[in-house]
């Protein structure tokens, strides 16, 4: 085939727009419309529901939208690849025969499997998880499809793969089509998050009408560059900005891998060729790493929490009162860890009782339920009469909760099956790339000439970048880019480390490294370690960092007048 492949996306998360699948399916035509339900802390709740019923495991939702949905697809010549398969990708596939035979719809259901690796997950060196989950590519997919399948569920692949494996399907690619697969990963990285390339969670918002976005399409070229669109008539935009800020989501370098290609972000560019239209080219790629990730999620522990609320006058001797009594009373049952952060959210001569408080925020975490239980809540509130004046909380007490931790582990690849189960239930080996490359990482390119001199205004460093930063376990990434040359100049040289650090002081005692992509205009900064164990562990007040680019963007710095 050499026409463009036309795929779509309607889901970013588990949790995202119901009828997202309705939308795009009536929006306009479509070939293949894919669904990104897995996440890390995804991963945790599939794990925690498949011990409940070993027969669960997988994301209940795309089930209910494919009542509404599987004829309506079936009817328009859509295929559907989803990885909502999660830990269970037969269950969810024998659960989709069921329905598709109740709904009378003559559906070819296919499935992948091989990634969980629970099984041997000591024999390979992961101890005893909850959940081991080896990242899988785009050519199980692709068999499944050239096999005739209308629909193809699958466990844990890489997001892009969804994408990936449909081109290559389409166009017939094999392993050495390196550059193709690296368009077509670049577009799949482009979408998987679903509105966020249509103006969802855009720096810039204030610039466009966003109303409620529509999702995103990728127009996918035999040579793998793309075009990233979305239906007419739906909210959002598609713009180079929107692009780029999925772009430099949850990356680190230049170098973004895959199980089956390396893609050079450095290498892309991005043209606007219309209105709600951005091609993507000059993807290069490179051969995949001998390893394989893994998504290991184990039971950390349990955590409660309470927070108190402090209004008007004495904050901070309240802050002390109300601490030092309940330290006194958990000293005989304190948890392992115990963490107090106080938010000054509070206004002087406030006109409202809410913007005249502060909240304080006790966090405590065990590995005994019993620590954080009952006996954390009770006594907090046991303080009610006996502390600070004003005394209340945010919530009632509550008993302790379970908490999750994530790690990357990493595999050979060759200790991994890649299996394709096909419709008419046979299984095809799905082979690992015959040539690999250790991943290493590409030098910074250099700097381009700074601007001259010239009188500064002092003002927040959003007024001409843009951000979007996101979690990588316990690390997290910074994308910051803008939009001319001038002000490339001005940023690469005045936004160095070193100032990231003085602008956002969490940062200041963690590892952070900093990118440079002169192709998008952008640096992408990664801060490890500043979300503790991962999301799932709540360690911060931004546990995911999805503001963290926003407050960046907030500070204020010396910008010349002439960028401004």
């Amino acid at each position: 085939m050499t026409d463009p492949i036309r795929i779509g996306n309607a889901s970013g998360f588990y949790g995202d727009r119901f009828a997202a699948v309705h939308e795009m399916l009536t929006g306009g035509p479509l070939d293949v419309l894919t669904g990104d339900y897995l996440a890390e802390l995804t991963m945790l709740i599939l794990g925690r529901d498949r011990m409940k019923n070993p027969e669960r495991g997988y994301a209940k939702t795309f089930l209910r939208q494919m009542e509404d949905n599987l004829a309506l697809a079936k009817e328009k010549r859509v295929k559907i690849v989803v990885n909502a398969g999660g830990l269970n990708p037969a269950g969810l596939a024998a659960a989709l025969r069921e329905l598709a035979q109740r709904l009378g719809v003559d559906t070819a259901i296919a499935h992948v499997e091989g990634d969980d690796l629970l099984p041997r997950a000591a024999e390979l060196g992961f101890g005893s998880p909850l959940t081991a989950n080896a990242y899988l590519g785009a050519f199980g997919i692709a068999e499944c499809l050239r096999a005739g399948a209308d629909v193809v569920v699958t466990g844990r692949v890489t997001d892009a793969s969804l994408v990936a494996g449909p081109a290559a399907a389409h166009f017939g690619w094999q392993r050495t089509d390196l550059d193709a697969l690296a368009g077509a990963v670049a577009a799949g990285h482009i979408i998987e998050c679903g509105a966020q390339a249509t103006g969802g969670n855009y720096a810039f918002f204030t610039e466009h009408e966003i109303g409620t976005p529509g999702f995103p399409i990728a127009e996918v070229h035999a040579d793998g560059s793309s075009v990233i669109t979305k239906h007419p008539g739906t909210g959002g935009m598609v713009t180079t900005g929107t692009v780029t800020a999925q772009l430099l989501y949850e990356i680190t370098g230049a170098r973004y891998a895959g199980p089956d290609v390396t893609t050079r972000f450095d290498a892309l560019t991005l043209t606007e060729e219309g209105p709600d239209r951005v091609r993507v080219t000059g993807a290069r790629g490179e051969p995949p790493p001998p390893e394989l990730k893994v998504c290991l999620n184990t039971v950390g522990g349990f955590r409660n929490e309470v927070t108190f609320v402090l209004t008007g006058l004495d904050i901070e001797r309240k802050a002390e009162l109300v601490r030092a009594q309940l330290e006194r009373g958990i000293a005989g049952n304190r948890p392992a860890e115990v963490r107090w952060r106080l938010a000054r959210t509070d206004h002087a001569d406030a006109d409202t009782e809410q913007r005249a408080s502060a909240l304080l925020q006790c966090v405590v975490k065990d590995p005994d339920a019993q620590m954080t239980g009952r006996a954390f809540s009770g006594a907090a509130i046991e303080l009610a009469l006996a502390s600070y004046p004003g005394f209340h909380v945010t919530a009632p007490p509550s008993d302790a909760s379970p908490y999750g931790v994530y790690t990357a582990g990493f595999v050979a690849a060759g200790e991994v099956a890649h299996l394709a189960v096909l419709p008419d239930g046979s299984t095809v080996d799905i082979p690992h790339p015959g040539s690999t490359a250790t991943l290493s990482e590409v030098a910074d390119p250099p700097l381009p000439e700074p601007l001259t001199g010239g009188a500064t205004r002092r003002v927040p460093l959003g007024t001409i970048a843009a951000a979007r930063s996101g979690d990588k376990g316990g690390s997290a990434n910074v994308g910051v880019w803008v939009r001319s040359e001038a002000a490339w100049r001005w940023l690469a040289h005045a936004l160095t480390v070193e100032e990231f650090r003085r602008l956002l002081p969490e940062t200041a005692s963690l590892p952070v490294r900093r990118y440079l992509l002169p192709n998008l205009y952008a640096l992408n900064f990664v801060v490890e370690d500043i979300l503790g164990e991962g999301v799932s562990a709540q360690a911060r007040f931004d546990p995911q960092a999805k503001a963290l680019g926003e407050w960046l963007r907030a500070r204020y710095v010396d910008i010349p007048e002439e960028i401004l």
